[in-house]
């Protein structure tokens, strides 16, 4: 039997359209251009005989005839994403795959992943290290880690956790003829920069200290590298948490101040809402959401090693 049915991505621009009232909210939900919908739409017309939206001064309304189609054509998609989830559910080998920033993974994921393994030896974690947004359906991901301000519309978003930029350092840097005791000691000190100066710049002016020139020493693209560079008592690193956690636990770094500046984003957990909940994909995302938990609680013990060395100098 021949099935004359239109085709899949002119159905998904209508369901988004009539979702959204909007081309243009649907072209973002669909990471198309206005025009593609348009077009998408213009097709689908065509090929029904019939037409789907009325343009008005408010915006755009549907018709009769989609009004009547459009709840079949939401039953189909949602059909299709709960046979393909539990089509994927019953899938137990190979490697669960987790695109994940290069620097978060190496400095923050990777020295977990033996907690992992200890509570799921069944799980295989596969990491791909990538700076840019997933693309679930084309791509072979199960979960992503990114750091955003959480808008990542149709997919499940779990919050991991904040961050927060400070100073870091080798403890060899607190002695020395030099030793780092206050913020303006700075002045004696290499600056190691992500970026750009930015971040030191703000920093500066946030612990109101004056006489330091914050754009001098070495810029790194990655912020891992800031971080090692800073391990490596190569100068003082204006680092983030997550990334300098582990050394400063582990005592290869140290907070010579307390003075912390707050992120504007957030690391965040995303998957499809249609495979968040395999039992793998779940496993994983709760064992994620423990660790962030648990790291949160640490960060208590990361305070400065004394009062002494918590602000500018005083004005003699």
């Amino acid at each position: 039997m021949s099935h004359r049915l239109p085709p899949l991505a002119a159905l998904r621009a209508f369901e988004a359209a009539a979702r959204h009232l909007s081309f243009t909210r649907a072209a973002q939900e669909l990471h198309v251009t206005q025009t593609a919908i348009s077009h998408q739409i213009r097709g689908l017309e065509d090929l029904l005989g019939v037409k789907l939206f009325r343009r008005l001064a408010r915006g755009l309304v549907l018709t009769e005839e989609a009004q009547r189609y459009l709840p079949a054509v939401r039953d189909a998609f949602d059909r299709l994403e709960v046979a393909t989830a539990e089509l994927l559910a019953g899938r137990t080998e190979g490697a669960l795959t987790a695109s994940v920033l290069p620097s978060f993974a190496a400095r923050w994921l990777v020295p977990r992943l033996g907690r992992l393994r200890t509570m799921h030896p069944d799980i295989d974690l596969r990491i791909s290290t990538s700076q840019h947004l997933v693309d679930f359906a084309r791509e072979d991901v199960d979960i992503g880690i990114r750091m955003g301000r959480g808008h990542y519309p149709g997919l499940r978003v779990d919050r991991l956790f904040g961050e927060s930029l400070m100073p870091v350092c080798a403890p060899a840097l607190l002695e020395g003829s030099r030793p780092l005791q206050r913020p303006d000691d700075l002045r004696h000190h290499v600056l190691l920069h992500e970026e750009d100066y930015t971040g030191w710049q703000l920093w500066l002016e946030l612990a109101g200290v004056e006489g330091v020139d914050a754009r001098r020493g070495p810029i790194f693209t990655d912020a891992g590298m800031v971080v090692q560079a800073a391990a490596e008592g190569q100068g003082v690193a204006l680092g983030r948490l997550a990334l300098a956690a582990w050394d400063l636990a582990a005592g290869r770094l140290t907070r010579p101040f307390d003075v912390s500046m707050p992120h504007d984003l957030a690391y965040y957990l995303v998957c499809p809402e249609g495979t968040a909940e395999r039992p793998r994909i779940a496993a994983v995302r709760a064992w994620l959401l423990d660790e962030a938990a648990t790291y949160e609680q640490e960060l208590a013990g990361l305070a400065p090693p004394s009062a002494g060395n918590r602000g500018p100098r005083p004005a003699a």
